[in-house]
């Protein structure tokens, strides 16, 4: 078996969350603006990768995926770029915080493994939640997919980090809780992964190794027993 020296994370829902889901900001930015719902927070989560592809910030995501969605759905753009705004003003970045255990995760990785972090999104939120949570006490490299490369699960964010870490892919292995971008990216780019369960079956994908949460990983999964 070869021996890992390098863990990868993927960021939201896997080490840290919004103290206020996306579903909430969005309910009281359609209240804020006065303005019947227009569409899901699903269809914002099915859209979003695809608009941090195109956008350079934020509230430049929201803007034109909102307006976008109010227009598949049968109302002006205009509604969905109010809409925007006011979630603009309800939502802070910086109001997030590391998921339970996750801190002692991270310290007691960080004492035998090299750490970085592959994540989708706009640049500028996901820096804002890494510097919220200090996460750079325990990572060196973070790579903004959709930004800095393609987003996962595109091979080339997982390639960066592993070369910004001067490690290899063989001796790599990502965590992450999305089969479809984290799982099947790591494997596209030749890393072991671990996917972060929600006790569903897996279908296609084959993720190396599975854990309940993230604070399992306290015993990596990837060190042989004995």
């Amino acid at each position: 078996m070869t021996r890992v020296e390098t863990v990868l994370f993927d960021l939201d829902d896997t080490l840290l969350r919004y103290e206020r889901s996306p579903g909430e900001v969005l309910r009281a930015s359609f209240e804020r603006s006065g303005i019947e719902p227009l569409f899901a927070v699903e269809e914002y989560y099915d859209r979003y990768d695809e608009f941090a592809r195109q956008c350079d910030s934020m509230d430049e995501l929201r803007h034109e995926c909102f307006a976008a969605l109010a227009e598949e759905n049968g109302y002006d753009r205009r509604l969905g770029r109010d809409v925007a705004a006011a979630f603009a003003e309800e939502r802070d970045q910086s109001n997030v915080e590391l998921l339970p255990s996750a801190a002692d995760v991270l310290d007691d990785l960080a004492d035998d493994y090299r750490l970085g972090v592959v994540t989708n999104g706009a640049r500028d939120a996901q820096r804002r939640k890494v510097a919220a949570v200090d996460l750079e006490r325990w990572v060196d490299t973070v790579v903004v997919a959709g930004h800095d490369a393609p987003p996962k699960p595109d091979p080339e964010p997982f390639e960066r980090a592993v070369r910004a870490l001067e490690a290899t892919a063989e001796r790599t292995v990502h965590v992450g809780d999305s089969l479809e971008t984290d799982v099947a990216g790591a494997t596209a780019a030749g890393l072991e992964s671990v996917w972060v369960s929600d006790g569903t079956d897996p279908r296609r994908y084959d993720p190396t190794y599975r854990v309940g949460s993230v604070g399992e990983l306290s015993s990596p999964p990837w060190v042989p027993d004995g």
